[in-house]
């Protein structure tokens, strides 16, 4: 068997999972933007992420905010690769395809996120903490296409040469089984304080700095035996933490019914160690050696630049649009993978939110994401599809003081075709089809004093 092929599949194992607003960051903490999506103009207990400036036109006194999200996801490769249980007569082929369906199963049991702020006079300080980049864990119980398809075409490739050699039996995959299992959490935690200043009647900016905590790990193996005999053991078991921090500014105008709010987020340097347990020691230590244990390997957020234009028809309906772009090029992901796009992450936001009457309020909203994806890009243990995300919900005032918020948003993924004229030098061509479904319910509160 080739252990240049063996190794490639492990060297991909790094980023097994990512999610949301921009590739390693998430924009939804609050229920507010699970029910209208475009919240950068908002004075309520949310600016404390979306809009810190803002928050000099909000609530005189405290507030706190606690927030619970359950999003479930399913991650999808559909596979087309050569069927190697059919051949020419002289083994030097393939005849026919095999599709397969690898389901990933994506899971959080609850995303909670904390607000809290305190206004006086033309002061303002408020903070939030809660998972700002990726969050949850992935699992495909019968591994992935990648491993597979280069242990199906290693052992079939030695054979043939075997065969050539000395009329050895061909080995064909109904000869032998294939066990493989891949999985992987990430998370990265953040604690974000803001300090708010208005600086006339119309104008206010703020400044703050995010802590940021990364904690994920990568583990798989991948087996095949026949007849009690192993002719494939490998695996992974490699967790990466590390710290980085972001500033962020942000300002806001706010005359009459317009509200103009832009935050920028600086890039967040995250540079992760390995502790890894287990790393086959076969395998050439010259390639393995971003999984070796104290090895360093970086998980940069990109700088984000959020522009919201909101406006009050009445003072019942109101309304924002909103653009965010996510530098994802300049931030370094594991293996220089960020070369490999053609750009950052444009998403494009609008949201309507109605009152009612005093107690109950509706709204909706959608969002458009769009990544700067390529083929090189796209991997088997992590990739990413353009979408649409349509969100609603509403609040309920309690009292003056308590307001519940519920809201609910389903993101539709456009499916991504990548071809290969050698499915993982295998020699022979093969598709991958990514997909991907997410859907959130979330529950929160909010109170003032």
């Amino acid at each position: 068997m080739k252990k240049t092929l063996i190794v490639a599949s492990l060297m991909a194992m790094s980023g097994v999972v990512a999610k949301a607003g921009g590739l390693m960051t998430n924009t939804n903490y609050h229920i507010a933007f699970d029910r209208m999506m475009a919240r950068g103009a908002t004075f309520d207990i949310d600016a404390a992420y979306s809009n810190p400036a803002g928050l000099a036109w909000g609530h005189d006194g405290f507030q706190l905010s606690l927030n619970f999200q359950k999003p479930w996801q399913n991650r999808d490769i559909e596979t087309t690769i050569p069927n190697y249980l059919q051949y020419n007569g002289v083994y030097d082929g393939y005849q026919g395809f095999n599709n397969t369906t690898f389901e990933g199963k994506a899971s959080v049991p609850v995303v909670p996120a904390l607000f809290a702020s305190y206004k006086k006079d033309k002061w303002a300080v408020s903070a939030m903490v809660g998972i700002v980049g990726s969050g949850g864990f992935v699992k495909y119980e019968d591994g992935i296409p990648m491993f597979n398809a280069l242990v199906m075409g290693s052992i079939f490739k030695s054979s043939l040469q075997n065969y050539a050699q000395n009329a050895d039996p061909i080995i064909t995959p109904d000869m032998y089984t294939i066990d493989s299992e891949v999985k992987g959490k990430q998370y990265i935690y953040g604690a974000q304080v803001n300090f708010t200043y208005k600086f006339t009647d119309y104008l206010a900016g703020a400044v703050g700095v995010r802590a940021n905590y990364y904690d994920g790990y990568s583990r798989a193996y991948v087996t095949a035996s026949a007849g009690g005999t192993t002719l494939v053991d490998l695996g992974l078991d490699c967790t990466q933490r590390g710290w980085g921090f972001a500033p962020i500014v942000s300002v806001d105008y706010h005359q009459g019914p317009v509200t103009l709010a832009a935050r920028y987020e600086f890039r967040t340097k995250i540079d992760t160690e390995n502790d890894t347990k287990r790393l086959s020691e076969q395998l050439p230590s010259d390639l393995t050696a971003p999984y070796r244990d104290g090895n360093h390997v970086r998980y940069d957020m990109p700088a984000l630049l959020s522009v919201a234009f909101g406006y009050e028809f009445t003072p019942s309906l109101r309304a924002t649009a909103e653009y965010h772009f996510f530098d994802d090029k300049n931030a370094k992901m594991a293996g220089d993978r960020q070369k490999t796009l053609t750009g950052g992450t444009n998403e494009f936001l609008l949201g309507v939110e109605y009152d009612i009457n005093d107690k109950f309020t509706v709204s909706c909203g959608g969002q458009r994401t769009d990544y700067g994806l390529s083929d090189e890009y796209e991997q088997h243990t992590s990739f990413a599809c353009d979408s649409y995300s349509v969100g609603l919900g509403g609040a309920w005032n309690i009292t003056d003081k308590i307001r519940l918020n519920a809201g609910y948003f389903v993101t539709l993924y456009s499916d991504y075709t990548k071809e290969y004229d050698s499915y993982f030098s295998t020699g022979y061509p093969g598709t991958d089809t990514f997909s991907r479904t997410n859907h959130v319910v979330g529950i929160g509160i909010d109170y003032k004093f």
